[in-house]
């Protein structure tokens, strides 16, 4: 079963302007991870936000979960989409501890709830006994970590990543890689992931899609 439904998206920046997308269709199952690869400026980043809802596209519909998020006639917004992101500066809140960051998508849970998963998420993303740190006091793998956790903690639909080894050294991409894969794997997510970077994909995508000249 299709998870996301992506039918002849349409999407450029400025009437009159080349599409940097045009008429791209995808289908991505359940439980996928789904590698998105091309050149810079060939859409990747681009895809990924019109997915969230940050962007709307100039023609084309996104489903998720078969429910029509974007299309002519439909704009559901980015915090009702199912849709949980994983950018490459982690947006980590630096004044939050590591607790907080983790929490701060779960607000309509209980209390008691909130702390629940909370501790869950530490668990899966290998960082309990982090709870009380702060985004400075730990190191480019932990912080990704956390950004990580932070995503997964509301349970989105499917998780989007961009670039998100992009400010990690060659050694620590590499551990991150293969836990990434098993955390991914083990909370049964779909993810799409945007890289330029050909090792990524083999390491942790199921498939890959390859953008290339707008489509």
């Amino acid at each position: 079963m299709s998870i996301v439904e992506i039918q002849q998206l349409t999407f450029s920046y400025a009437k009159g302007q080349s599409p940097i997308l045009d008429q791209v269709s995808i289908a991505i199952e359940k439980g996928e991870i789904v590698g998105i690869a091309g050149p810079s400026g060939s859409g990747k980043s681009t895809l990924l936000r019109l997915i969230a809802g940050l962007e709307t596209p100039n023609a084309g519909s996104i489903a998720v979960s078969d429910r029509i998020v974007t299309d002519a006639r439909t704009y559901v917004q980015p915090e009702s989409r199912g849709v949980g992101m994983v950018f490459q500066d982690y947006a980590l809140f630096p004044h939050l501890t590591v607790a907080k960051n983790i929490e701060f998508g779960l607000h309509r849970l209980a209390r008691a709830e909130r702390k629940k998963r909370m501790q869950e998420m530490l668990e899966l993303v290998g960082l309990t006994g982090f709870e009380q740190r702060y985004p400075h006091e730990l190191s480019g793998g932990q912080q990704q970590r956390v950004a990580l956790a932070r995503a997964l903690a509301p349970q989105p639909i499917i998780l989007l990543m961009d670039e998100p080894f992009s400010n990690l050294d060659a050694d620590l991409k590499a551990s991150i890689r293969r836990d990434l894969r098993d955390i991914l794997k083990k909370a049964e997510m779909t993810c799409l992931f945007v890289t330029h970077d050909q090792q990524d994909v083999e390491a942790i995508c199921d498939r890959t899609i390859e953008l290339n000249g707008a489509r």
